[in-house]
């Protein structure tokens, strides 16, 4: 993850922490947030990386209009991260691009 957590304590109530795997590494998170929230709790701010420059992306409207914070998760490519709640077990991984479907054999 990049950079240092960042909770502010006694200001926001958070619900049960949780375990969703990032890029292949636990990462903690809390039911009731969504992936986005999570993650830029933990730190991390880039989400995706663009097509063309491979320039790196990471939350920015948070309503779900922008689509920069799209990721791959649990397999599928493009889901707007800011709208997808966190459950325990998620696996969720930096997009490259427009993504790409994992076909499980």
């Amino acid at each position: 993850m990049e950079g240092q957590p960042r909770v502010v304590p006694g200001v926001v109530t958070r619900g049960p922490a949780i375990e969703i795997v990032v890029d292949g590494n636990p990462a903690k998170a809390h039911e009731g947030e969504s992936v986005a929230a999570a993650l830029l709790a933990a730190g991390r701010r880039t989400l995706r990386t663009t097509d063309r420059r491979g320039e790196p992306r990471g939350l920015y409207c948070g309503i779900g209009v922008c689509f920069d914070c799209v990721m791959t998760v649990d397999g599928r490519p493009g889901v707007r991260t800011c709208q997808t709640p966190v459950r325990d077990g998620m696996r969720v991984e930096t997009q490259a691009g427009t993504g790409a479907w994992r076909v499980e054999t």
